[in-house]
């Protein structure tokens, strides 16, 4: 029996781009809701992105190793950054170009993200309300209730600080991580002592910081979008539109690192302190 050649590999056959593609099925004839489609398909794909990068960080963070959590929250930044851009695209669409093929969605929202929600498990929120729009036992449902019931991100550098040398208090370190993380007295203390050694778990607490700050970031600018396109209408799938996002953006994922933040430098710490206006 002839024995088939193996076929090579191609640029197409490696990144599957028939299936990809062929993934984009307008549910009209209008012309902008192929880049309805295509923007957010390709932000589906930097989420699955995000949640690998999220996944080893929490690895790096459980070990100590310092050097490539720093170079892991570089990159997930650098995603949200990309997340962001490509709303950039979508507001070159007008209101009445979007409200062209509105109807066509049917009850699809991006409320419905299963993989934006798994993100937001993995950085803290607790909120099982919003499993109620995902069936019951389903993959999609079940991996964001998986990720309420490990360790979150702040979890994991709760135990980095441990490695670091530093007394996290033992009750949060072995704490029920099914409950939202409260904000803590004796916590905000040791993140004080971190920020004023300024070493590496410094370094880190900043770099989460400002993946916080790219999620806010990301969920200002398409509530600014949304609030564009629909205006104060419901949202799509019956949702509440922009006043539902807008309630969103007040939720940070790292409370107590903030709080340490907005304190500012303190001289009683020896940190430098801001210069006062004044005669010298």
């Amino acid at each position: 029996m002839a024995v088939e050649p193996p076929v090579a590999l191609t640029y197409s056959s490696y990144l599957a781009l028939d299936e990809v593609l062929g993934a984009q099925r307008p549910r009209s004839d209008q012309h902008d809701e192929l880049l309805f489609i295509v923007v957010h398909q390709v932000h589906e794909l930097w989420f699955k992105e995000l949640l690998h990068e999220l996944t080893r960080l929490q690895r790096e963070l459980v070990a100590g190793e310092s050097a490539h959590a720093l170079r892991t929250l570089h990159r997930c930044q650098a995603v949200l950054r990309i997340v962001v851009a490509g709303i950039d695209t979508v507001e070159t669409m007008t209101p009445f170009q979007f409200t062209a093929f509105r109807s066509r969605l049917g009850s699809a929202s991006g409320f419905q993200s299963p993989q934006f929600r798994e993100i937001e498990a993995m950085l803290g929120r607790r909120d099982r309300r919003i499993l109620r729009v995902f069936p019951e036992g389903g993959e999609e449902r079940r991996r964001i209730e998986a990720a309420m019931d490990r360790p979150s991100v702040f979890d994991s550098y709760l135990r980095y600080l441990a490695t670091q040398g530093y007394r996290v208090p033992p009750g949060l370190l072995h704490r029920d991580v099914t409950r939202a993380l409260e904000p803590s007295d004796e916590l905000r203390e040791v993140l004080r002592r971190v920020r004023r050694d300024d070493g590496y778990a410094a370094r880190v607490g900043e770099r989460l910081l400002n993946l916080d700050k790219g999620l806010q970031d990301w969920r200002y600018r398409h509530v600014k979008l949304v609030e564009r396109v629909i205006g104060a209408k419901t949202g799509t799938g019956g949702s509440a539109g922009a006043s539902y996002l807008y309630r969103t953006l007040s939720g940070l994922a790292f409370p107590d690192l903030w709080a340490v933040a907005r304190e500012g430098p303190d001289r009683n710490t020896g940190d430098a302190a801001p210069p006062r206006p004044g005669r010298s």
